[in-house]
């Protein structure tokens, strides 16, 4: 169980990570220009937040395990990146956008959860 908790923390952790970083550094015109249009929803520090909240909550599913220092935050982190995930998926629907990606990373999420709660707790 372990094992399929790092592979699926892993998966999810960088593709958060990578997400998050990008929405962090790139301005809100910019992510709009890529096709991002939920960001007219928000306004830059709103954008920040969510991208602030998919690096912590990557961060959060790999270092605590990962240290040892109060490992059964990782499944709470993962609950966190569903949150954010259950955010996103009605933003894009709201836009009629696809959401298939928000759907794949939040299962992909919930798993990281109820493995982490497994192992973990």
């Amino acid at each position: 169980m372990e094992l399929a908790y790092w592979i699926v923390a892993g998966v999810l952790a960088a593709a958060f990570v990578f997400a998050g970083a990008f929405k962090l550094v790139t301005p809100k015109a910019k992510l709009k220009a890529n096709g991002m249009n939920w960001t007219d929803a928000y306004s830059q520090a709103g954008v920040r937040g969510i991208a602030l909240a998919e690096v912590a909550g990557a961060l959060g599913v790999i270092l605590p395990p990962l240290t040892g220092i109060i490992p059964w935050l990782a499944p709470v982190a993962a609950v966190g990146l569903v949150a954010v995930m259950v955010g996103a998926i009605r933003a894009h629907a709201t836009l009629h956008e696809p959401v298939i990606a928000n759907v794949v990373l939040g299962a992909l999420a919930l798993t990281a959860a109820v493995l982490g709660f497994i192992v973990w707790v």
